[in-house]
């Protein structure tokens, strides 16, 4: 059976009038998946480099504190040291917590004893600004680090 000319007609202008609509389609559906996958990677960079700030800023602090030359100078050392390693990777010490422990001794500098730093660090997602300070649009990254105090500690 052959189909009427007119009929021909009315398929050619239904193609015709979805011509080009492909690439409206790509266009459409490659932004609205490309822009959530862009902002991951932004956030997921930006975590991975405050957990490398963190991880960092403990190990430094924990090393100085323990070479420090004496028990008042230690807080000082750790302190100056996780400025230092957080201003490196762009994070200020307002945004982070750091909590010193020894053991098994409660006296720091004590030969052989183990010096913990734990270091808790806010890192905020690029492009949310923060509402207020009770609501931060933020990840809490954890790190800690541990060194022991030489055995020729204090022989100097």
């Amino acid at each position: 059976m052959r189909c009427s000319k007119n009929s021909d007609e009315v398929a050619t202008s239904a193609f015709r009038s979805e011509r080009g609509s492909a690439t409206l389609e790509t266009i459409t559906l490659g932004t609205l998946l490309l822009v959530p996958i862009v902002y991951l990677v932004l956030a997921l960079g930006a975590i991975q480099a405050g957990t490398l700030a963190a991880e960092g800023a403990a190990r430094h602090a924990a090393r100085a504190f323990v070479q420090a030359d004496a028990a008042a100078s230690a807080s000082d050392r750790a302190e100056r040291a996780i400025i230092t390693t957080l201003a490196d990777y762009g994070f200020s010490r307002a945004q982070a917590a750091a909590r010193i422990a020894c053991a098994p001794s409660a006296d720091c500098l004590t030969r052989g004893n183990t010096v913990t730093i734990e270091l808790t660090l806010r890192v905020p997602l690029p492009l949310i600004p923060a509402i207020d300070a009770s609501t931060p649009f933020a990840v809490a990254v954890e790190a800690a680090a541990s060194q022991t105090v030489s055995r020729f500690w204090g022989a100097r």
